[in-house]
């Protein structure tokens, strides 16, 4: 059943709602085909006129399902075809209009139907020039009918059943207004609350300052790639870094400064790791960079290239010149370790390098 929902309807979610609302739409067509073969049956409708008129009415609904399914319908504005389906659904109530004689009291709710189909999905405007369109479509009816037949169309009658779609018409686009306005609030208010969901995901995950992933959510990653590499069996990588005299620079320059420069470390490092590596701000000047299936020597090397790439690129404050250094600590995960341990030992071989002299790597035993 399935597959063959997919074979008419297609598996493209946006076409399936399209190809969803014209089968809708000849579904109320075929309502109405089965009212005016009632209206046979019942004496008061020809036969032969109302065959040729149900095989025009769901011959044109057949016709824009296939302009529809097979894409032809893509080149325009609207693809759905509403307003096209709606006014040859119209133009047909007409015709039905003219050929059901007593019975034709019961082309109004179908005619009804149709209007509140479209206003699901038209334009305010575009509501409003089909409902002038059927007001004219049944004016003209009206009129030919009570000049050709007036003892079956009655004149007077005829006016009073005028005045009755001219007052409809108009009332329905006024509804159309109104629920299209209420679909572009809420459309609005989706935006809205997706942009801030989005804006509630990066503040629950990122450092405001330097835009990198923050200590909480850099926790949980490590505690995946750990749960990851249990049952691999390969090992990862943990590196300390931390900017040499950072307390210094905020005494000298400011805290505004120290934030730019902070800022400025967080991007140029960020573009010297590897796409699958992981990169955290931890904490003050301190960085927490986690490397994937990678060996101490390996990883040491992309650390010493990222330490040189640092200390000789300036980091700008204004209009003058400030360079920095970095120290790191590197530790490789050992089997049966927790993250904190690997973290732990990290951090010493980061007070190894600090120590040594700054502006170096240390890589923990």
């Amino acid at each position: 059943m399935r597959r063959l929902l997919d074979a008419l309807l297609t598996t493209d979610s946006l076409q399936r709602a399209r190809l969803s609302q014209a089968l809708l739409a000849m579904a109320m067509m075929t309502v109405g085909v089965a009212a005016m073969h009632y209206f046979v049956w019942a004496g008061v409708a020809d036969s032969r006129a109302v065959w040729w008129w149900t095989a025009a009415s769901l011959g044109g609904m057949v016709l824009v399902f296939v302009l529809i399914r097979s894409g032809w319908s893509r080149r325009f504005a609207e693809p759905s075809l509403t307003v096209p389906q709606m006014v040859y659904s119209i133009t047909s109530g007409a015709v039905a209009y003219m050929l059901v004689g007593p019975g034709r009291g019961g082309v109004f709710p179908i005619v009804m139907l149709i209007l509140m189909f479209g206003m699901f999905v038209a334009s305010p405007r575009q509501m409003l020039a089909v409902s002038l369109y059927a007001v004219l479509c049944f004016g003209m009816a009206m009129a030919w009918m009570a000049w050709q037949q007036p003892a079956v169309y009655v004149p007077s009658i005829e006016l009073g059943h005028f005045i009755l779609v001219a007052t409809m018409m108009p009332a329905v686009s006024i509804l159309a207004g109104r629920l299209s306005r209420m679909r572009h609030r809420a459309r609005r208010n989706r935006k809205q609350l997706a942009k801030a969901l989005v804006r509630i995901r990066e503040l629950a995950t990122r450092d405001e300052l330097t835009g990198l992933i923050n200590r909480r959510h850099m926790q949980e990653l490590m505690q995946q790639e750990h749960q990851r590499c249990v049952r691999s069996g390969q090992t990862f990588c943990m590196a300390m870094i931390d900017m040499d005299h950072f307390k210094r620079i905020n005494q000298a320059h400011g805290n505004t400064v120290g934030d730019d420069v902070l800022r400025a470390l967080a991007q140029e490092a960020l573009r010297h790791v590897r796409v699958s590596d992981v990169l955290a701000r931890w904490g003050g000047g301190k960085l927490v960079l986690m490397m994937s299936d990678t060996r101490a020597g390996l990883a040491r090397g992309g650390l010493d290239r990222l330490r040189e790439r640092i200390a000789d690129r300036p980091l700008r404050d204004g209009a003058h010149p400030l360079r920095v250094t970095v120290s790191a600590g590197l530790a490789e995960h050992h089997a049966g370790e927790s993250v904190a341990q690997t973290l732990d030992r990290a951090e010493t071989a980061l007070r190894d390098a600090k120590n040594s002299g700054r502006n170096r790597i240390a890589v923990a035993p």
